[in-house]
């Protein structure tokens, strides 16, 4: 198979995808936006923060990039550079937008302490780390290791989560209080998991290959 084929079924599977998941991301951004208007109102206080991270922006996708950028930036590293890179990912494989409207539903389905969807997007940094893993995930696929290990130890400094980016992670995942996870290179996380703090899902020992648990 050529790679001109190999990057048009790509591209037809991204479009596949969008076309799945658009309606249902859109009716998501609606409700998070319509939930931080009114907290705003309710905390004139806070106002700026729900202007700055949901209510200037016209999308899902333009918000959560903003909202990653700000947290992961550093003084070397810009959150608008940053943000260049996670607005790549999110075009260049737009399973990643969709794993968070997903992993959102999941939090706001299995956690008794989230009341609304905006609260995992604006607050919890178990839902942050992994949208920030998603982004070196890509990264590392692409064989872009430095910022892929940028990423990881961003998260790791800001959120208190270690993931190694060459670890799979399916959708609808949540980490719920999230202090003190890790996750090695070899770990598949499949489609549907919750994991508390303090979890390592650590090595066996062994010096190559498949090493972590499943």
């Amino acid at each position: 198979m050529s790679l001109q084929t190999k990057v048009s079924e790509k591209e037809n599977a991204n479009q596949k995808v969008k076309r799945i998941h658009s309606n249902d991301l859109e009716s998501l951004w609606r409700t998070i936006r319509d939930e931080v208007k009114l907290r705003a109102d309710f905390e004139p206080i806070m106002s700026t923060f729900f202007y700055a991270t949901v209510l200037n922006h016209n999308s899902f996708e333009g918000a959560l990039s903003f909202l990653l950028a700000s947290k992961l930036d550093s003084p070397v590293v810009s959150s608008m550079a940053i943000r260049e890179i996670i607005e790549e990912a999110y075009q260049a494989d737009p399973t990643i937008i969709f794993a968070a409207e997903t992993d959102i539903k999941a939090v706001r389905e299995r956690d008794p302490a989230c009341k609304s969807f905006s609260t995992p997007f604006l607050f919890f940094k178990g839902f942050h780390a992994i949208q920030g893993h998603r982004i070196a995930n890509w990264l590392w696929n692409n064989d872009r290791h430095s910022l892929a290990f940028y990423f990881q130890n961003q998260m790791s400094e800001k959120f208190g989560v270690d993931i190694h980016p060459a670890a799979n992670i399916g959708q609808g995942i949540m980490f719920d209080h999230a202090t003190g996870i890790v996750v090695g290179e070899t770990t598949t996380i499949e489609d549907g998991v919750t994991m508390l703090h303090g979890v390592t899902l650590g090595g066996t020992g062994k010096d190559r290959g498949d090493r972590h648990p499943k």
